[in-house]
């Protein structure tokens, strides 16, 4: 039963991250909700405000690896009407980002530290960057899965 309380909270710690009620016309509580939404596409507000409060992001490179579009495309995009949703890839690839932002920001304490770690190459990564690693599913999980081990105390 924890597990389900986990899961949301993970979706609600997600959905303040890209703007909360600010962006959103339906507050997300859980992970059926956030599938919903993933599902249409993210409002490209969420992602234009993430990148507003996260300067990792305006990085070279790091919002294209990490997400799968440039700070040049997303800010043509807050001026065009027509394509204020992003495609369900970006989306999910968004939406992984702020969750596994905020699992960092839980486990390392606040933002700035998270924001930090994420690009310090990790021992338990192969001393790669974790957000080197977010442009595929198989590097989110193995990110996931170490701030998980780093969460508990277990290093190797």
């Amino acid at each position: 039963m924890a597990q389900v309380s986990e899961v949301e909270n993970d979706a609600v710690r997600t959905y303040r991250l890209l703007g909360g009620k600010k962006v959103f016309r339906t507050p997300i509580k859980n992970a059926l909700d956030a599938h919903d939404v993933l599902e249409r596409g993210l409002p490209s507000a969420s992602l234009l405000f993430l990148v507003e409060k996260i300067d990792l992001l305006r990085e070279e490179g790091v919002l294209g690896n990490a997400v799968g579009i440039s700070v040049r495309t997303l800010q043509r995009r807050k001026s065009d009407k027509k394509t204020k949703l992003l495609s369900v890839d970006q989306s999910n690839r968004a939406w992984r980002f702020a969750e596994i932002l905020g699992h960092a920001i839980e486990v390392m304490g606040s933002r700035e530290e998270a924001e930090a770690w994420m690009s310090r190459p990790a021992i338990g990564l192969s001393y790669r960057k974790p957000v080197d690693l977010l442009a595929t599913a198989a590097g989110s999980e193995a990110v996931e899965e170490y701030l998980t081990r780093l969460e508990y105390g277990v290093y190797a």
